[in-house]
C-alpha cells in the first residue's frame, strides 16, 4: 500500500499518486532517479521527476580532464531528457531557489532564454509539487574567504568552468609562444654583440604559470594532466619546452598532499609528480589571489598566468535557507535511514548531507559514497512506499584511487573487496580507475550499452587530436 498519497481529481477519475522528486543530477541523483524510473515509471501510482539546472550530465570526477583538453565533453555528456525518455521518469529543469515544507513544493527559479532567443525567460518561476523529495545537489567550491580567490581563480564543478580553464589554458600558450618568438631577433642581436643569449628553453624564456591551489585529488589529477597536455601541444607544433616552458605548482596548507588518503598512497604520488617536475609546496596558504599572482602567508609571491582552486567544498548556500537542521558547510544533517533529521519526508545524501559514519566520523564526499547512497535509497524508498519501517544505511569503504593521466596511477583497496587493504600503483591501478567510470555508466545505461560506449570511445579517440585545441 502507497503512503503519502496526492489525491486528485482528474477528468472525473479520482487519481491516487505518490510523487518523488529528486533534485541534482549528479552521479547518486541521476542514478537513483534511473533506477527509481526502471522500477516504477511504467506504472501509474507512482510519479518521478528529477530537477537540474542543467540540460546535460557528466561524471563529476572527469571535470579535470576536460579543463586540461584531454576529454571532448560532446562524446561523455549524457542528455537529461533523453535518459528521462528511456527510463521512464520525468526531467524538469530550473534551479531549486526555496521549500515550502507544509505545503510540501519546491520552488525552482525561471530559466532565462539564451542570448539568441530574445528578451524574457524560457520557463517562469514555478512550483514542483512532492510526497517524498530527496536533495542530491552534490557540493560547491569554498574559498574560505581568501581576498580575490572568487574574483580571480577557476573552480571545476561544472562542465562550464572547465571549459573555460581549458580556453585560457590554450590562449596562454599561444601568447607565450608569440612572446618568445617576438624576443628571438632580439635575443639574436644581443648574441652577436656579445650579450646573453636567450636559451630556447632557459630561464629567461617567457613561461606558462599555472597554479593549483589545494592537493586533493582534483587538484593532484589536473596537475598530472596539464604535463600530458602539455607534451601533446609540443608534439603539434607548440615550440614549448612542455617541462621547462610550463611550470605547474601545487599549493596545500597541509603537512603533505592527498591528506585524506594513506600516506604511503600520497608518498608515491608526490614522487611521481615530482618525476614530472611539478612543484608541491606544503604547510603554505593562500593570502590573497591577485589577477597575475598569488601571495602566500609566508609571503612569497607566485606569478599565475591562471590560478585554479581546489582547496575545499561546501554545501551549495540555498540549503541553509529551507529551515532543515544543516551542519557548518550547510550539508543537511541526515539519520542513518538519510532522513533529513528536520523533515522524515525529506531525504539527502552525496556531497551536500551530513552522514554520519559510526567510528569513522562521516561519510566522506567520494563518488563511491553517491553510489551506495543511491542504491540504498531505492530499497529505502520501496519500504517507504509499502509503509514499512525503513532499513539504515552502512558505508562501506572500498578504498581510493588517484589518477596522473598517462603516466600511472595509486590508490589503496579495501574492505569486501580483498579482506583488507592492499596498495596498488601503475597498470593495475589504472584499470581499477577507468572502471570506476564505467561502473557509473553501466549504472545508467546497463552493462551491454556500457560495453558498446566503451569501444565507440575507443575508436572515436583514434580519429580525433589527443587535446582539444578549439
Amino acid at each position: 500500500m502507497l503512503t503519502g498519497r496526492t489525491v486528485f481529481q482528474a477528468r472525473g477519475v479520482i487519481v491516487s499518486v505518490h510523487r518523488i522528486v529528486v533534485v541534482g543530477g549528479g552521479a547518486g541523483g541521476l542514478e537513483l532517479v534511473t533506477r527509481l524510473g526502471d522500477k516504477y515509471g511504467r506504472g501509474k501510482d507512482v510519479q518521478i521527476t528529477l530537477v537540474d539546472r542543467s540540460l546535460s550530465h557528466i561524471w563529476k570526477p572527469l571535470l579535470h580532464e576536460v579543463a586540461a583538453g584531454v576529454m571532448d565533453t560532446a562524446t561523455h555528456q549524457l542528455s537529461y531528457v533523453a535518459q528521462a525518455n528511456w527510463h521512464h521518469f520525468e526531467f524538469a529543469t530550473g534551479e531549486m531557489i526555496g521549500l515550502d515544507r507544509a505545503a510540501k513544493t519546491i520552488r525552482l527559479a525561471a530559466v532565462p532564454a539564451a542570448d539568441d532567443e530574445g528578451e524574457g525567460d524560457l520557463l517562469p518561476e514555478r512550483t514542483l509539487p512532492y510526497d517524498t523529495l530527496v536533495l542530491a545537489i552534490g557540493s560547491t567550491t569554498n574559498f574560505f574567504g581568501v581576498p580575490g580567490a572568487r574574483e580571480h581563480t577557476i573552480a571545476l564543478d561544472t562542465v562550464e568552468q572547465a571549459e573555460r580553464f581549458r580556453r585560457r589554458l590554450m590562449a596562454a600558450c599561444v601568447r607565450a609562444q608569440s612572446a618568445a618568438e617576438a624576443s628571438a631577433p632580439v635575443a639574436a642581436t644581443e648574441a652577436q654583440s656579445g650579450g646573453a643569449l636567450l636559451s630556447p628553453s632557459g630561464a629567461q624564456r617567457p613561461k606558462v604559470n599555472l597554479v593549483i591551489v589545494g592537493a586533493g585529488a582534483t587538484g593532484v589529477e589536473l596537475s598530472a594532466e596539464l604535463r600530458n597536455t602539455a607534451e601533446v601541444l609540443r608534439s603539434y607544433g607548440l615550440k614549448l619546452d612542455p617541462r621547462k616552458d610550463v611550470r605547474i605548482t601545487i599549493i596545500e596548507s597541509s603537512p603533505r598532499i592527498l591528506k585524506a588518503l594513506p600516506e604511503r598512497v600520497s608518498g608515491a604520488v608526490a614522487g611521481l609528480l615530482a618525476k614530472l617536475d611539478v612543484d608541491i609546496l606544503c604547510g603554505d596558504s593562500v593570502a590573497e589571489v591577485r589577477a597575475n599572482e598569488v601571495t602566500l602567508t609566508s609571503g612569497k609571491i607566485l606569478p599565475a598566468d591562471i590560478t585554479v582552486w581546489s582547496a575545499g567544498i561546501t554545501a551549495p548556500p540555498v540549503l541553509g535557507t529551507l529551515g532543515l537542521d544543516v551542519n557548518r558547510l550547510n550539508q543537511i544533517e541526515v539519520l542513518p535511514t538519510l532522513q533529513s533529521k528536520t523533515d522524515p519526508d525529506i531525504f539527502a545524501f552525496g556531497d551536500c548531507a551530513s552522514c554520519e559514519w559510526p567510528e569513522h566520523g562521516f561519510v566522506p564526499p567520494r563518488a563511491q559514497a553517491a553510489h551506495q547512497q543511491a542504491s540504498f535509497l531505492v530499497k529505502a524508498i520501496e519500504a517507504r512506499l509499502k509503509g514499512q519501517s525503513l532499513p539504515t544505511f552502512t558505508y562501506r569503504d572500498f578504498g581510493s584511487l588517484v589518477s596522473l593521466g598517462k603516466f600511472s596511477a595509486v590508490g589503496n583497496l579495501m574492505g569486501g573487496l580483498i579482506g583488507g587493504s592492499m596498495f596498488i600503483e601503475g597498470l593495475f591501478a589504472r584499470v581499477m580507475y577507468t572502471s570506476l567510470y564505467r561502473m557509473h555508466v553501466a549504472a545508467l545505461h546497463g552493462v551491454w550499452r556500457m560495453m558498446l560506449d566503451t569501444v565507440a570511445n575507443r575508436l572515436r579517440r583514434s580519429t580525433v587530436p589527443r587535446v582539444k585545441l578549439h
